[in-house]
């Protein structure tokens, strides 16, 4: 398993609010390397499929519809530690909880609107990452 890469999306409500630079920046900055990205919006059928792990949950539905209310930002991300040196960058789900200076303490505004999502191990890094990307989009 690949342990030098990890999938990131930037949300809708992040995208709305016209913070793509700053997290792209933030994310380079903090040495990862940025192998895929691209600027796209998900259905609500695909928005379904890339969470139905998250489908018997209570909020699946509102996630689908957030998650399909506007333009994201996916990305893959290279670094050694990648999937759990990220998850520190991004910080906590709920953005009163995470770190100051991670990404949603900066620019989430709700554990909805949380401004990016981040893989949460190696295996769901190359799901998600494939889930948006071809071999032939990945440098």
């Amino acid at each position: 398993m690949e342990t030098n890469k990890t999938f990131t999306m930037i949300k809708p409500d992040a995208v709305a609010a016209g913070h793509i630079g700053a997290i792209l920046d933030k994310i380079t900055k903090n040495g990862f390397k940025i192998i895929a990205l691209k600027y796209t919006s998900l259905s609500t059928d695909k928005a379904g499929q890339f969470y139905a792990v998250h489908s018997e949950r209570p909020f699946y539905k509102n996630l689908v519809a957030f998650m399909s209310s506007g333009p994201i930002v996916a990305a893959i991300l290279e670094k050694d530690n990648a999937v759990e040196d990220f998850r520190k960058l991004i910080g906590a789900t709920d953005p009163s909880k995470a770190d100051m200076g991670t990404i949603r303490n900066l620019f989430a505004k709700s554990i909805e609107a949380n401004a990016v999502h981040g893989s949460d191990s190696d295996e769901n890094a190359q799901i998600e990452g494939s889930f948006f990307f071809s071999a032939f989009e990945k440098f």
